[in-house]
């Protein structure tokens, strides 16, 4: 077992790979009147809980619903749809860490309690290899999610960002959202909604434990840079994230053999900033198969599932 390769969760997003979310019809409204809250969300937009609070709803389910260790559940209605996520107690990325650099006891503990990372180490090896840029075993100028989320916040119709406040151009806002989404819906075409949510959950398990419970300190709640409100608004878009990945597998006929030509995936990517540009309100332009980022990501894309030779 390589666990090294294993770390991948050390670059992606939020949720659980077990059964733990739902997508349903009709949701309440609850939230009716509130600002609006498209299937995709800025954290740059909520400045504190409460202003989150107003658009999502966040239940602590210590001890209740027959979860006897802490646990989050997570909604957010939009449009008549609903995303469910549930976050509870598991592993995370210090695990992992604590198996690559330990000797065979963390090994075998990380494997008894996490039999599905064992099962599914191929696939998650694959989505660490996209998520990383690596010009050791790519080449240089290699590309990795993150590159096109940056490429998509670039590709924002330039008459549109004058009436785009400065904080939402930034790490912390559309490319942070544009990352989450797009990488969640990735994983969940060509591997599965499990997979993403195992990924996810990993993640955000390690980086804020208090998710689980609620239990900020008043540092964490006004810190710009790691506060729950930045997390909350994670799970959300991965939730999202893998429902448009859904979406989108369906649509082009998507699995983990798919060869990916540059036509895919500029089509592919642009349907999600079609699903941008209807959450925020904003024109894009389209991604186009001879972009160099398409190229490359393509080719990458083919490499790390074993689909073509290049």
């Amino acid at each position: 077992m390589n666990i090294g390769l294993m770390l991948l969760m050390l670059s992606l997003c939020s949720c659980s790979h077990q059964s733990d979310k739902g997508y349903m019809n009709n949701c309440d409204s609850k939230f009716a009147g509130s600002e609006v809250s498209n299937r995709a969300l800025l954290s740059t937009r909520y400045p504190n809980l409460k202003s989150l609070e107003a658009i999502m709803s966040i239940e602590y389910l210590n001890g209740s619903e027959g979860f006897l260790s802490p646990a989050v559940r997570v909604s957010h209605c939009s449009k008549g749809k609903e995303v469910v996520s549930i976050l509870e107690s598991g592993v995370d990325e210090g695990d992992f860490r604590a198996a690559q650099e330990g000797g065979i006891i963390e090994k075998v503990t990380l494997a008894i309690n996490s039999p599905y990372a064992i099962q599914n180490r191929s696939a998650l090896t694959a989505v660490y290899y996209l998520a990383r840029r690596r010009p050791d075993l790519f080449k240089e100028g290699d590309v990795a999610f993150y590159d096109i989320a940056v490429q998509t916040l670039r590709n924002i119709n330039s008459q549109e960002l004058p009436h785009i406040p400065a904080k939402d151009t930034g790490e912390k806002g559309f490319i942070n959202t544009f990352n989450h989404i797009t990488a969640q819906a990735f994983v969940t075409s060509f591997h599965s909604e499990d997979l993403a949510d195992f990924i996810a959950d990993s993640h955000e398990r390690h980086a804020m434990p208090e998710l689980l419970t609620g239990a900020f300190s008043k540092e964490q709640l006004i810190d710009p840079d790691k506060n729950p409100m930045d997390n909350y608004v994670d799970i959300v878009n991965n939730e999202w994230g893998q429902e448009i990945g859904i979406e989108l597998g369906l649509k082009y006929s998507i699995t983990d053999q798919t060869i990916w030509t540059p036509e895919l995936l500029s089509d592919y990517l642009n349907d999600l900033q079609n699903h941008y540009s209807w959450a925020f309100g904003i024109g894009f332009d389209p991604f186009k198969p001879s972009d160099k980022v398409i190229q490359k990501f393509s080719t990458k894309i083919n490499l790390v599932l074993g689909n073509k030779s290049v």
